[in-house]
């Protein structure tokens, strides 16, 4: 699915910062060699993360889904000078791409990379956290959504990647979709849930925005 018209999207790229030179390497190398590279969050949500991350300051960052490591360099842009990212994914895979880009960043010694199941690995980290970002597996979304509520700091934020589904989210036709179904339930539960004020940003497949209350 197109996100924007092609000349609308034309634009906003025209009128956002300039893709970093190594995020526009791994761009292009995901697409030419990784399966599903549509997953990647790309030039204008990259920018976006980036923006977000600054204005934060995160000292720690919980990244649930790191696929080729984009949004994880993304977010490292606005690391506080002695912060960190732990992300998580299931695919060891990707080893060899994450490894070359991320010795290539100026935040190499900042990210660590886990390999396995998040649900399982998220309750043996360290609570403080300032910011989750959750791009994985649909279907767990409200569990990660549980899991990692509780260790992160009060003002702390959580954005979730993916909440449109590609428009599925108000197509009568895909809302039994497994996969659809599991977003659905899960902004309803973050919009019910008065731990968080929220606001769905509208960025390419949809960030929803969540602001742990004081």
């Amino acid at each position: 699915m197109e996100f924007l018209p092609e000349e609308l999207e034309k634009y906003v790229q025209e009128h956002c910062q300039n893709e970093p030179d190594l995020l526009k390497a791994l761009n292009r190398e995901t697409w030419l060699k990784i399966m599903t590279p549509r997953m990647l969050s790309g030039h204008v949500q990259g920018r976006v993360l980036s923006m977000l991350s600054k204005m934060i300051a995160p000292n720690y960052v919980l990244e649930i889904g790191t696929y080729t490591g984009y949004s994880a360099l993304c977010f490292a842009e606005g690391l506080s000078p002695n912060g960190k990212i732990i992300t998580i994914d299931r695919n060891e895979e990707l080893k060899p791409i994450l490894d070359a880009y991320l010795k290539k960043s100026n935040y190499a010694t900042q990210i660590e990379i886990l390999f396995g199941d998040a649900t399982q690995l998220i309750k043996d980290l360290p609570n403080e956290i300032d910011l989750v970002f959750i791009d994985a597996d649909k279907p767990n979304y409200s569990n990660y959504f549980d899991l990692v509520i509780d260790k992160v700091k009060p003002g702390g934020y959580i954005i979730a990647d993916n909440v449109l589904w590609s428009g599925n989210v108000v197509d009568e036709a895909k809302k039994n979709d497994k996969s659809t179904k599991a977003i659905i339930e899960f902004n309803g539960k973050v919009q019910s849930d008065n731990r968080v004020e929220n606001v769905l940003f509208p960025v390419r497949d949809g960030l929803m925005i969540m602001r742990k209350n004081d």
